[in-house]
């Protein structure tokens, strides 16, 4: 794919092998029947939905999954053949959409299949995807009663067809399996009493696929935040069956070097102050990019080295203490390795008190993606 040209030098680096290697090893782990659906929804958590899922359909992945409409339209132009389900709600007006470019909805609502009996002219067939709702408490349905009345009324409608069901995991990342057991036997219960199976049933987020029992993997498991190499808690990461690869990096260079004195101050607020002769050195990256403010006192890499943001990061740009005096246009790595040091993701998450699913995800559409 043919990259755009870039003149500001923040960029975040992508490498769609370690996405490749990811997934390969999950297939190899995974029994021979069992499928990948891929989990590309919020722009393949900031990594770049079309390249993410380009290498994911190379290493083995048999489906796309997204959370809005717009998000399965603009996968669609670039895969016209593959399989797409939207996990999250979709608007009856979408429907027609769905169904002419045989894009799976996930379905909860009798009164949603309703509407679109008395509202919409299917001319092609409209594969759903039954939610039930175990534990999450966010959408789907909670009672046998509940599913076999929406069941009926999809059955009886022409051209839906119940393709799949499907439930989600609230604690499948934690050591206690109290709760996920309790899941994992309603889903079960209310999937059995449905009158017939749909062609796909699919439970397993990343942590119930990599560390829960093997029974529950069922049609299909759900590659979401491991195929991106990160571990969905610090518990998953403790049992990992397999190495992961992080796939997302976050580099800048160095565009300014001045030397404080001895009471002379930072950025907005003055909330730095040097106690002695310091060098400052200027990043052309801010919030505006991604990098909020709570990130201050953050380390980065110069020359391999660990070196603190210091003052307030400014919307775009930001200031670190430099050991050295350095030259304009060094390399300084927010996210990722130099020499033999290393900045993950989960340190950027630990900061800020937020799990690491949020951080490649904020890094705004401003900073351009580059494709290894």
């Amino acid at each position: 794919m043919e990259q755009k040209q870039h003149f500001r030098p923040t960029k975040a680096i992508i490498d769609l092998q370690a996405i490749k290697n990811n997934v390969n090893r999950l297939k190899n782990f995974l029994p021979p029947n069992v499928q990948i659906i891929a989990v590309v929804k919020a722009n393949a958590y900031g990594h770049g939905d079309i390249e993410v899922s380009k290498a994911a359909i190379e290493a083995g992945a048999t489906m796309l999954a997204v959370a809005t409409p717009e998000e399965a339209l603009h996968i669609r132009e670039s895969f016209p053949n593959i399989d797409i389900l939207v996990l999250g709600y979709s608007p009856v007006s979408f429907v027609p959409y769905a169904a002419e470019k045989d894009i799976s909805l996930t379905v909860f609502s009798t009164e949603w299949v309703h509407q679109i009996q008395t509202k919409t002219e299917l001319l092609r067939p409209l594969k759903l995807h039954i939610k039930i709702d175990t534990g999450m408490g966010r959408i789907g349905v909670t009672s046998a009663n509940d599913l076999l009345n929406l069941y009926e009324a999809i059955s009886t409608t022409s051209n839906l067809i119940v393709d799949g069901v499907f439930t989600h995991f609230a604690t499948a990342d934690e050591e206690d399996d109290l709760y996920f057991n309790k899941q994992v036997m309603k889903f079960e219960q209310l999937v059995n009493k449905l009158p017939q199976k749909p062609r796909i049933v699919h439970s397993a987020n990343t942590a119930t696929t990599l560390v829960k029992d093997q029974h529950l993997l069922f049609d299909a498991v759900r590659f979401g935040i491991s195929m991106y190499g990160l571990a969905p808690s610090s518990y998953v990461k403790t049992k990992l069956p397999f190495p992961l690869e992080a796939a997302f990096s976050l580099e800048t260079e160095l565009v300014a070097v001045k030397q404080l004195e001895a009471g002379q101050s930072v950025g907005y607020g003055a909330t730095y102050t040097a106690e002695k002769t310091e060098l400052i050195g200027t990043l052309p990256i801010g919030y505006a990019d991604g990098l909020i403010r709570k990130y201050s006192g953050q380390h980065v890499l110069i020359d391999g080295i660990r070196v603190p943001i210091v003052g307030r990061i400014c919307m775009d740009q930001c200031m670190i203490l430099l050991p050295k005096a350095y030259n304009i246009g060094e390399k300084v790595t927010l996210i990722g390795k130099q020499n033999n040091e290393e900045i993950t993701i989960d340190e950027w998450a630990t900061r800020v008190e937020t799990i690491n699913y949020e951080v490649p995800c904020i890094i705004t559409s401003r900073v351009p993606r580059i494709y290894l």
